[in-house]
């Protein structure tokens, strides 16, 4: 069996109208010691939104200032506006995360 290497497509997902690639990687130097695993996008840094300007998030990603849920926790994924998706990506349903998205009249 081929030995995984960082930059090997780990998975293509589509959800929403957008395609992303995911690929193997390290989120820091330290972990570098270890086999490469799955990068999830970066979605607070470089925000992207689906065709209907919904914002895409990751399950631990840490959670926004429109958070709606147990204080407790930190993540995306235990908010109420948290919809699943594709592997570990899913869509914040909180209207005000949401972008206009403007409509070519015909």
């Amino acid at each position: 069996m081929n030995k995984i290497k960082e930059g090997d497509l780990y998975k293509r997902i589509e959800l929403c109208g957008v395609s992303l690639e995911i690929r193997y990687g390290y989120y820091d130097d330290i972990d570098r010691k270890f086999e490469a695993i799955p990068i999830f996008p970066d979605f607070i840094k470089y925000p992207v939104y689906t065709s209907d300007g919904k914002m895409l998030v990751t399950y631990m990603q840490d959670k926004c200032d429109k958070y709606d849920g147990d204080i407790k926790n930190i993540s995306c994924y235990d908010c109420k506006f948290f919809k699943k998706g594709i592997d570990l990506i899913g869509i914040c349903q909180n209207p005000l995360n949401q972008k206009e998205v403007k409509h070519e009249e015909d």
